[in-house]
């Protein structure tokens, strides 16, 4: 078998595997199914009763790799690993820190299409399992759709979290998370970091916003729920985050420490919702923030370092027993108050399982070793961790067979039916929100001619958009005839002036607006464009929050994100083709008075 992105990816046959792991998972022989496995902590404790100390701190770590495969990434990915790593490979950094699980991005070129993900994805058991007392890798990555997709085309993409809260179908929610979790499985990841629960209260939210299925706690804990059924019935640990809540918030946790002002009684009713519902659902996994939240916590430390949130909180008082992991070690919420070397050892004492991408792991894997020499950490901690990790691993059969095959890709992985459900799911979303004097749906007949300008922002996944030439070509596919012309988030004069300029030979005009604020040029475009008379629609291609800026505009639909399914959903709509069905999953303050709602939670017109 070789590893590479056009190579072979045969499966071994399950006799290849058992000999891999000769010598540790004999004891798991009599297990008959994955399940099993999971519950069957006698034979689990054996496993870790024959790790070694530096075996033990490994599999808590989860991360990153530079390379489209385990032992041959591109020169430039070698030398990213050299300088961030230390290593070479994904092969070398399993031999040198014996890490329990990766974790896939699409910057870091694990992505590039799906049978190298299954070939990288096999390269990495392979290297784990070729070691002493070898175990498989928990793969994972963040897939939640919508703005935030490590694995795109020819994958399916399907509607992110804020649409589906449009859509308020808890069929649909869990059949996305049953595609996107078939899928995943099929490419060898078996943890997603989805769904999102937070509740998201804040429009200035930078970080979570529509990634959020809404402001309604019970409409998002139901939501969640189906999502998290979808993504586990396809074999996939989903993982709800991020707890204690992130939704109401102006700062975003990858760059500054937030502080969530919430009393205890308004966290109970609104962001331990969700999270109780994800329990009761059965979650696989729960993703900690980097937040303070003082009626919590008010030692000032963030909520992945606090034994009362994490330990007192969550597996006290909420009941939950699964796996714990941080969100990301590189973000500068974990790091304002302690240095790299004490996160890891911190997140360990107040409860995590899993300790996921650390800026330096020799710094953060070292530090645990040396924790538990010292006596700071016992090994029992470590080997409580491990047993949650390993009944996860066996859970999701990786210790019965943790390879993957290029027929099963084939089999899974964009299949036209999934293809068909992606878009049956996003005409439910779009929601129409401003409809003057029946503009829409638009006339064939009286307005053939369509300008399509607005924002193109870099698609999520990198596989799909620009969203002007996927809503004009889409709208040309539907019998317009629609040209593009990119104005860009800050468009200036002169952009401004090109595109009313092409204003003149349409009969309407679309344009795609995003993150609109009082003083974004985005209003200066459209107000001239409104100016010379040319009816103009506008879609939102991420926050329905933009509606607000723009009060005069005769007709606006919101589509929650910019990639190709949300926004050819949003054609169909313009078009006619499809009813507009959604209903707007978060309130929509004034924006000369923010304390009045402009339009609220259920809001939508219909044709």
């Amino acid at each position: 078998m070789r590893d590479s992105s056009t190579g072979s990816t045969a499966r071994p046959s399950r006799r290849t595997v058992l000999a891999a792991t000769a010598g540790v998972t004999t004891a798991l022989a009599a297990g008959t199914s994955a399940y099993a496995d999971s519950h069957d902590d006698k034979r689990l404790r054996g496993l870790i009763s024959r790790m070694t100390l530096e075996e033990k701190v490994g599999q808590l770590f989860v991360m990153r790799v530079y390379g489209h495969s385990a032992t041959a990434p591109d020169q430039a990915d070698i030398d990213a690993n050299l300088k961030e790593i230390g290593v070479r490979t994904a092969a070398e950094l399993i031999a040198k820190y014996r890490v329990g699980g990766i974790i896939y991005f699409a910057w870091a070129h694990n992505t590039r299409d799906p049978h190298q993900i299954a070939a990288l994805s096999n390269g990495i058991q392979r290297a784990s399992l070729d070691q002493p007392r070898g175990l498989p890798v928990l793969i994972s990555t963040d897939q939640e759709h919508g703005i935030v997709a490590r694995v795109g085309k020819p994958a399916t993409l399907l509607p992110g979290a804020m649409a589906l809260g449009a859509g308020r179908s808890r069929d649909d929610a869990r059949t996305a998370g049953r595609i996107s979790g078939t899928e995943l499985h099929a490419l060898g990841i078996r943890q997603d970091y989805a769904p999102v629960a937070d509740v998201n209260v804040n429009p200035a939210n930078p970080v979570i916003g529509v990634r959020s299925l809404g402001a309604d706690p019970d409409a998002v804990a139901g939501l969640v729920a189906a999502q998290v059924k979808g993504y586990q019935g396809a074999g996939v640990a989903a993982t709800a985050k991020h707890f204690p809540g992130h939704g109401d918030t102006a700062v975003d946790s990858h760059y500054g420490f937030p502080v969530i002002t919430h009393s205890r009684e308004l966290w109970e009713t609104l962001d331990a919702t969700p999270f109780r519902a994800a329990i009761r659902a059965g979650i696989d996994s729960i993703m900690t923030a980097h937040i303070m939240v003082p009626a919590l916590d008010d030692s000032g430390d963030p909520a992945t370092l606090s034994p009362t949130i994490l330990t007192g909180i969550l597996r006290g008082e909420l009941g939950y027993d699964g796996l714990v992991v941080t969100d990301s070690l590189g973000m500068e919420g974990v790091r304002t108050k302690y240095g790299d070397d004490r996160v890891p050892v911190l997140a360990l004492k107040a409860g995590v399982d899993q300790l996921l991408n650390p800026p330096s792991i020799d710094t953060a894997w070292n530090a645990v070793l040396k924790a538990v020499q010292g006596g700071e950490l016992t090994e029992a901690r470590l080997d409580e961790s491990i047993l949650r990790v390993l009944r996860l691993k066996s859970k999701l059969g990786l210790l019965r067979d943790p390879y993957v095959s290029n027929a099963g890709v084939d089999r899974a992985v964009g299949t036209a039916g999934h293809l068909r459900a992606a878009d049956r799911i996003a005409e439910r979303t779009t929601t129409l929100l401003v409809n003057e004097e029946g503009l829409l749906p638009l006339s064939r007949r009286r307005s053939p001619r369509v300008l399509v300008v607005g924002a193109d922002p870099a698609s999520p996944s990198g596989s799909d958009g620009p969203p002007t030439t996927v809503l004009a070509g889409a709208l040309t596919e539907l019998g317009f005839s629609a040209t593009a012309l990119s104005t860009g988030t800050a468009p200036s004069a002169a952009t401004i002036a090109r595109a009313v300029t092409a204003a003149g030979d349409a009969d309407a005009v679309v344009v795609g607006t995003y993150n609109v604020s009082a003083t974004s040029s985005q209003k200066t475009l459209v107000a001239q464009l409104l100016a010379t008379g040319v009816p103009v629609i506008a879609v939102a291609i991420r926050n329905p929050y933009d509606v607000a800026q723009l009060p005069d505009v005769p007709a606006f639909l919101a589509a929650y994100s910019w990639t190709d399914v949300e926004l050819r959903a949003a054609a169909r709509v313009i078009a006619g083709r499809a009813e507009p069905r959604g209903e707007l999953p978060v309130p929509v303050q004034r924006a000369d008075d923010p304390a009045r709602v402009l339009y609220p939670v259920g809001y939508g017109l219909r044709y």
